[in-house]
């Protein structure tokens, strides 16, 4: 997989993942709703919400769905996602959303700013989507989210590589190889990154590990050399997994160890369209289903912090995982 577009470009329909915590949604097909979903973004700094503008309002891949507002953080960043995705309302508050929205995208570069503008639009019943990674510190994201349970308001988050067909057809292919001792993982990771360090591209190599192998990973522990870096983790299973931090390259690999190989693993899926990713948060929009577990989304985060405490002190971390039952 040489990038995030060809990895996503090759997905497909796969199979039930209960660890994942992503049940078996087909992708829409013609989807139709019987009335009007209005859907407003909070944060404009990254092409995220061009993207989103664009998959609704241009190519209109959901029919009855539209972005209808956007707040960005400065006024050229609104703007400019405003005119790349046909965008017709900038707000300069986001509560200027409340009462003219029926779903919330937020998306920030930096996870640290998802949770706190999301609140009042949760707090008032509006399905919530938010994008990766969901926050920056678990405990804040255990009280969110059971906030949001208290209100049942449907929330969800996640890595589009993760949350998607191609990855669930690396599981599915996993299944049938009983005797892996080790994984690979390659992909773009900037530890020292403004935007949240290992968090911002690290949760498009944690998720689908926890995917693709479960969620029992015990510890961790980061190496550094220079820009250059790599993480190890180790599962409850035994199993090891390495982290390789591209610096330079783009794009995600996967390698599996065997008795006979080291292989790399590639999907065999076709995506449908649209992506799992964009049908199943509309799914939960229109239906208030949520398509990955609470639970799930925090053992994400949970990982991501035990890397990042690594990362100051290149020793083994155990990873600290929170309830969502509290």
């Amino acid at each position: 997989m040489k990038s995030r577009r060809k990895f996503l470009n090759t997905l497909g329909t796969g199979a039930l993942l209960a660890s994942s915590g992503i049940p078996d949604l087909k992708a829409f097909s013609g989807f139709r709703t019987s009335k009007p979903i209005r859907i407003g973004i909070i944060g404009a700094e990254n092409s995220h919400t061009a993207a989103f503008g664009k998959l609704f309002n241009i190519d209109k891949k959901f029919p009855g769905v539209e972005v209808t507002m956007v707040w960005g953080e400065t006024d050229e960043y609104a703007q400019k996602s405003m005119k790349a995705g046909n965008i017709p309302i900038q707000v300069k508050e986001t509560a200027e959303m409340l009462g003219k929205i029926d779903a919330l995208i937020v998306d920030h570069r930096h996870a640290k700013y998802h949770l706190e503008p999301a609140r009042p639009f949760v707090e008032a019943g509006i399905p919530t989507f938010i994008d990766k990674p969901f926050c920056y510190r678990a405990s804040e994201g255990l009280a969110f989210l059971q906030m949001a349970r208290k209100k049942g308001t449907p929330v969800t988050s996640y890595s589009s590589v993760a949350h998607s067909d191609a990855t669930l057809d690396l599981r599915t292919q996993v299944k049938a190889m009983p005797d892996i001792s080790q994984v690979i993982i390659t992909g773009p990771v900037d530890p020292d990154s403004p935007y949240g360090g290992i968090f911002f591209y690290g949760v498009h190599m944690v998720e689908p590990l926890m995917v693709i192998f479960g969620e029992d990973i015990q510890a961790v522990k980061v190496s550094r050399g220079g820009k250059a870096g790599n993480a190890l983790l180790k599962f409850a299973s035994g199993l090891t997994a390495t982290l390789l931090f591209k610096n330079k390259a783009y794009g995600w690999e996967t390698y599996v160890e065997t008795s006979k190989a080291m292989v790399e693993l590639k999907p065999k899926v076709k995506e449908s369209d649209p992506p799992r990713a964009d049908a199943d948060m509309v799914q939960m929009f229109a239906t208030g289903k949520e398509p990955r577990s609470q639970q799930s989304i925090l053992n994400g985060i949970s990982v991501l912090e035990a890397l990042e405490k690594s990362v100051l002190s290149e020793k083994w971390t155990d990873v600290e995982y929170l309830n969502i039952e509290g």
